[in-house]
């Protein structure tokens, strides 16, 4: 009962603007994922509400998750020790998709071994690679950020960027690049947000910016034969020229454009995409946004994207408005990763950049990444409630 009145106390102080973006998101993705899968299902003789049903169990699993972040007393996560066992847990399971990869090739999906399997569940150690990347950072830096001044910024970030650094190469190595990319960025916003010289970050973007136009000209003018049987290279191949390869990995995106333009301003209404019908493969998983807008049109891409980017918004004015480092670079590091994400998804849908597996944040299958936000949301929940109580007690 101790439990219930702490929560009836807390409940005033909840961010709403938080909230129910959330639960609109959330309830968004399962009528996708139900009108994306339900055909492919049917056609095979399996059950319709087959992803639904997971999609829903997911979706209930992570609010509980969420309401345990909220209203728990999350301090304990600033313990080192406990620290030390998120990143340990952390790198076994990403050292065991590597073992994986090389005594059973044939788990590969889509050229990756990406998840463990176990039994009804699949785990994405990717998916938890991020939160743990946050949280890791969020305390380092927490301790050490008096320090991060001229002459001693080295020194000081040697350490924890070679730890992230090597987390991030576990995931490069299943190979999964689209979430090796996602985990240096956060890196990357969370150690600018940590107090580094203004010069230090713009210096950086600038030249990691400059690198991927380099090498998309470069792959234009010297293909590199010998990556040709790589399944990642012929991606990149399928995104330089989608027309041209359409037969051989260019389809994807080819009937990407087509369900965009199929869907005009308001689309032709929800369950009734053409390109989900075995066109798109596997549609309710990284290409779900293209059925969203071929069914909702422009304007339902855009009610959608709107909540998904003023949720970002959000966050990330609750991190400006956080009294201590450690609650910004949470805020900081969340927005940070469903920014990219979203991003990633975004431009790989309309051939901005290569196709990399990228969900969509809350819209696309997977209950991975459905855990995975709904614990970041959940501590930034806890974080406004702390903040706005705190503010009570000083007013």
């Amino acid at each position: 009962m101790q439990i219930f009145r702490n929560i009836r106390r807390k409940l005033p102080y909840l961010d709403y603007y938080i909230i129910i973006p959330t639960l609109l998101l959330i309830a968004i993705g399962i009528v996708m994922v139900y009108s994306a899968s339900s055909d492919i299902l049917a056609v095979n003789h399996l059950d319709p509400t087959t992803y639904l049903r997971r999609q829903i169990f997911w979706a209930i699993g992570g609010l509980f998750i969420m309401l345990i972040c909220t209203f728990g007393n999350m301090g304990f996560l600033r313990n080192a020790k406990v620290m030390l066992w998120i990143i340990g847990i952390t790198l076994v399971l990403l050292f065991y998709l590597i073992i994986l990869q090389k005594v059973h090739p044939a788990a590969a999906v889509n050229g990756a071994v990406a998840w463990i399997n176990l039994g009804p569940i699949n785990i994405q150690p990717t998916e938890i690679a991020k939160v743990t990347i946050i949280l890791y950072l969020a305390f380092i830096f927490d301790k050490r950020g008096p320090n991060l001044v001229k002459g001693q910024i080295i020194h000081n970030l040697v350490g924890p960027v070679a730890l992230v650094g090597f987390i991030t190469l576990l995931v490069l190595l299943q190979p999964d690049t689209g979430g090796a990319s996602i985990l240096a960025l956060i890196v990357s916003i969370m150690i600018f947000s940590a107090g580094i010289p203004i010069g230090w970050g713009l210096s950086f973007i600038v030249g990691i910016g400059s690198l991927i136009p380099l090498a998309i000209n470069f792959l234009k003018k010297f293909p590199i034969n010998f990556l040709e049987h790589s399944y990642q290279y012929q991606r990149i191949l399928s995104f330089l020229y989608p027309f041209q390869r359409e037969r051989t990995g260019g389809s994807q995106l080819v009937n990407s454009y087509i369900a965009i333009n199929n869907g005009g301003w308001l689309g032709r209404g929800i369950g009734n995409s053409i390109q989900k019908k075995g066109y798109l493969p596997v549609p309710y998983t990284d290409f779900i946004l293209a059925v969203l807008s071929e069914e909702l049109g422009v304007i339902g891409v855009v009610c959608v994207l709107g909540l998904l980017f003023f949720l970002i918004c959000r966050i990330i004015f609750v991190g400006i408005h956080a009294h201590t480092t450690y609650r910004s670079l949470i805020c900081y590091g969340t927005a940070a990763m469903m920014l990219v994400q979203a991003s990633f998804n975004i431009a790989g849908v309309i051939g901005f950049l290569p196709i990399t597996g990228v969900t969509l944040p809350f819209i696309s299958y997977g209950g991975s990444s459905i855990i995975t936000l709904s614990i970041a949301i959940g501590l930034v929940l806890s974080i406004s409630l702390k903040e706005k109580r705190e503010a009570k007690l000083r007013s």
